[in-house]
């Protein structure tokens, strides 16, 4: 039986026929995503991680055609983004056939989607929750797999009285932006517990390094912030995390997604695919080897490779959702969005999250 090896000598990612016996040999009967497990049966030689890795998660390799150039736009500062450091430097990329050029972006996300939707880059990883007001005004951008969940956090001094969201209502909260999703996020948790987090809290900006100072010298009472700086603030000044998004009811939402040009999915399917299916691949990478996938990281932050890895573990890199499971939860932000006025409250949230994905994995 033939294996598609990747730099990674531990990892094997096997054919569709391969796996479709090795299921059947289990006892599952059927294939597809979130049916049961691949173990291992005579003459399947599987490492431990991957054999005790959901069905979805191991899928076949999907391949572009030989040597396909892409360019892939990425936030170099953004540990949410590590897996395209995976993807690249351990041969993920190369096993599907793709020779990904990353571009470092650092401008607004209404000129990084009009790169993606112009062709200018063919692809993209940002947050949905930032993402999905510019999508609504039609770029011409498909997200194709969300990337993990988890990364925002709600920070306050340890004497605070502020002990949870709810505690937010007549509260000033510093912010690195107006947009950012973090901001987005916790008005939203707001709302739902009865806060109007327009009128009963005040939103404050500030350059994302010099919030913490503010909250010390009382400017603020507590900070909203995404990882790293979110982490290394809170473990370096002793803050105390109050809320995040890596619980609860958005335990598994993701909150990154891939956005893959309309006119790549439409004219070359295959390296869109290859593209979604190798992120995917590197997401796993991530959840199992975060020691490793932080040293890749470490050039591209302050923080040591210790925090680093603890903040991957924190995260979920195993949540890369895609099809009816990725639609849903894009719907539920777009609902979420329309809570707190940043999305139009009359927008078709399920065939606003049908337009704007693409499933590009099966045939």
């Amino acid at each position: 039986m033939r294996q598609h090896r990747d730099a990674n000598p531990d990892t094997v990612t096997l054919p569709r026929r391969a796996m479709l016996r090795a299921a059947v040999a289990a006892g599952l009967g059927t294939f597809g995503a979130g049916i049961g497990r691949v173990f291992a049966s005579p003459g399947l030689h599987l490492p431990a991680e991957i054999a005790s890795t959901p069905i979805c998660h191991v899928a076949e390799t999907v391949l572009a055609r030989p040597n396909t150039k892409l360019t892939l736009s990425w936030s170099a500062n953004a540990i949410c983004t590590v897996g395209i450091l995976v993807a690249q430097q351990r041969g993920i990329f190369e096993r599907h056939n793709l020779d990904v050029e990353l571009v470092s972006f650092a401008g607004s996300t209404d000129q990084l989607l009009e790169a993606i939707s112009s062709g200018k880059a063919d692809a993209g990883v940002g947050m949905a929750l930032r993402w999905l007001k510019p999508l609504e005004q039609g770029f011409d951008v498909k997200i194709t797999t969300g990337v993990h969940s988890g990364c925002m956090r709600l920070l306050a001094t340890p004497g605070s009285e502020i002990r949870g969201v709810a505690d937010l209502k007549g509260r000033t909260v510093g912010v690195s932006d107006m947009a950012a999703p973090d901001k987005n996020f916790f008005s939203i948790v707001a709302a739902k517990q009865g806060i109007d987090p327009a009128s009963d809290v005040a939103w404050k900006a500030f350059p994302a390094d010099l919030l913490s100072l503010a909250l010390k010298k009382g400017e603020i009472d507590a900070v909203s912030l995404i990882d790293p700086l979110a982490t290394v603030i809170r473990d370096r000044d002793g803050l105390t995390e109050i809320a995040n998004n890596i619980s609860g009811d958005y335990a598994q939402r993701v909150c990154c997604v891939l956005g893959i040009g309309g006119k790549l999915v439409r004219n070359d399917r295959a390296a869109a695919g290859a593209l979604t299916q190798s992120l995917r691949e590197a997401g796993e990478y991530v959840a199992t080897n975060p020691d490793d996938a932080a040293t890749l990281f470490a050039p591209y932050s302050p923080a040591p490779v210790a925090q680093l890895a603890q903040m991957l573990r924190s995260h979920n890199h195993h949540h890369h959702p895609v099809g009816t499971d990725l639609r849903a939860e894009l719907a539920a932000y777009t609902d979420d969005l329309k809570l707190v006025q940043v999305i139009r409250a009359g927008l078709d949230s399920q065939r606003f999250a049908d337009k704007i994905y693409a499933d590009v994995l099966t045939s």
